[in-house]
């Protein structure tokens, strides 16, 4: 009788302790999640400000959480961004979260942007984030490149 005793009683605690770690864990994640949003929003803030760093860094975060929202703001950054290298991280976080619509700007901008550089970095991107093998142009034109630099040192 002691045994099934000490033996119902250790099962009641261990249920206790489950339950207790399962609404801990929901309350984490609770927890989680709406930090995740507070971040998502104020980084989304920083895509507009009139810092360069804070807009760039801004960018790369959004990327980094692949935030959906964040796939219109920074499409228009990779259009519309005077600066090339805020364009490159906007490109490069759009990569990162996947979503078609940023993806096929991306693309675009690696054909069509006004930069070179700019346009290297978009294919680049999309040939390692998004479609491997797609812009294989971009290692041969290197090659052809460095080809052409060793042959005017001979």
């Amino acid at each position: 009788m002691r045994k099934a005793f000490a033996l119902a009683a250790a099962v009641a605690v261990f249920a206790m302790g489950s339950v207790t770690t399962s609404f801990a864990s929901e309350k984490d994640n609770q927890v989680a999640e709406k930090k995740y949003e507070m971040a998502e929003v104020n980084l989304l803030v920083g895509l507009h400000s009139d810092n360069l760093g804070l807009r760039e860094s801004s960018a790369y975060m959004l990327g980094e959480l692949k935030s959906g929202k964040a796939v219109i703001p920074l499409m228009n950054l990779l259009r519309s961004e005077e600066h090339e290298s805020s364009r490159v991280v906007a490109a490069l976080a759009l990569c990162r979260i996947g979503d078609e619509r940023g993806v096929y700007a991306v693309k675009q901008a690696a054909k069509f942007d006004d930069n070179e550089f700019v346009q290297q970095k978009c294919a680049w991107f999309y040939d390692q984030y998004v479609r491997p093998g797609s812009f294989d142009f971009i290692a041969s034109g290197a090659e052809q490149s460095e080809d052409s630099t060793s042959l005017a040192v001979r």
